[in-house]
């Protein structure tokens, strides 16, 4: 389980993209987990976890788009 200080969404992204699955905690946020590269909401979610998730997924697919020159 991987703890971020703070909520600094490129670098989540980053790091749910590298590692694949399992469990994170974003200081202020709560817990979150993640699997196929993509953060997974929680059943009984609260608006600030559906923001987090949202944006941070959306980081993921960016990152996941090839990039045009």
């Amino acid at each position: 389980m991987r703890i971020f200080k703070k909520y600094q969404p490129l670098l989540i992204a980053k790091y749910v993209k590298t590692f694949f699955s399992g469990r994170l905690y974003i200081r202020g946020r709560g817990a979150f987990l993640y699997a196929k590269g993509m953060l997974v909401m929680p059943e009984h979610a609260d608006e600030r976890h559906r923001v987090t998730v949202q944006e941070i997924n959306r980081l993921i697919g960016r990152l996941q788009a090839p990039q045009t020159a």
